[in-house]
């Protein structure tokens, strides 16, 4: 059905076209909701590792933004903006990874195959990696507009897609995390709120220190969560390098 909606949005255009793109999407995300998840037959470790092979692509493409945006006059505030841009997308990475990645195929392997697999699954990534992958793209158009006008107070377009966008991937992992171990993560939804409160002054603050707040904010989650998290982060990684490799399909 999505499909043939699609094909037959292709032939329209305007208001038309827009409505059969959003049943064909709304038909596509609700259809496991409505039909049930019990028949999908998938491989954890394979399944997660193509997800977080999507957030690199999208990751990557946020740093192409940045020399996109720089390719005019490049001065001091340029090359600031983009180490700071650089400091963002590599605090993303390290948000999804240095963890999170790891717990949750863990979580994923561990569910019983079938109902419960398939539904966290479609959860967890299906649906809350949407929002991650649309906070990184709206990120980069708003690092992309820094760039250009980094002396400049950011309009409120730009500005929200940078914070919004950010905010926005932060509220996918606390999702992400909700749906896999059922707690939120106080750290992230408090970094999440500073970086949506600096919305009504980044419409007058420069550019450049609106970018360098966020990217201050974000540092300083990670920084918390390596002391915070540490003996966690280490006995995680000893059992992963311990379990066997997965057999090749």
């Amino acid at each position: 059905m999505g499909v043939a909606l699609l094909l037959a949005a292709s032939y329209a255009d305007g208001l038309l076209q827009g409505a059969l793109w959003a049943v064909a999407l709304t038909l596509d995300v609700a259809g496991p909701f409505f039909f049930g998840a019990e028949g999908w037959k998938l491989v954890p470790g394979h399944f997660a590792e193509r997800h977080g092979l999507i957030v690199l692509i999208a990751l990557g493409e946020s740093i192409v933004a940045v020399g996109a945006g720089a390719q005019h006059h490049v001065g001091a505030g340029v090359v600031a903006a983009a180490i700071l841009s650089v400091v963002v997308a590599g605090a993303m990475w390290w948000l999804y990874f240095d963890v999170v990645a790891l717990v949750a195929e863990r979580r994923l392997s561990a569910a019983a195959p079938g109902r419960e697999r398939n539904e966290i699954a479609r959860d967890s990534y299906s649906l809350l990696h949407f929002p991650m992958v649309a906070g990184i793209v709206l990120a980069a158009l708003g690092v992309k507009k820094t760039l250009g006008h980094v002396a400049d107070p950011l309009e409120i377009v730009p500005a929200a897609a940078l914070l919004g966008g950010i905010a926005l991937y932060l509220i996918g992992h606390l999702g992400f995390r909700w749906r896999q171990i059922h707690t939120l993560s106080p750290p992230r939804l408090l970094a999440t709120v500073a970086i949506v409160a600096l919305l009504p002054a980044a419409v007058e603050l420069r550019a450049l220190a609106t970018l360098a707040i966020a990217a201050a904010v974000l540092t300083a989650l990670i920084v918390y969560e390596v002391v915070a998290y540490a003996e966690f982060r280490d006995r995680l990684r000893h059992q992963v390098a311990e379990e066997p490799a997965p057999a090749v399909r």
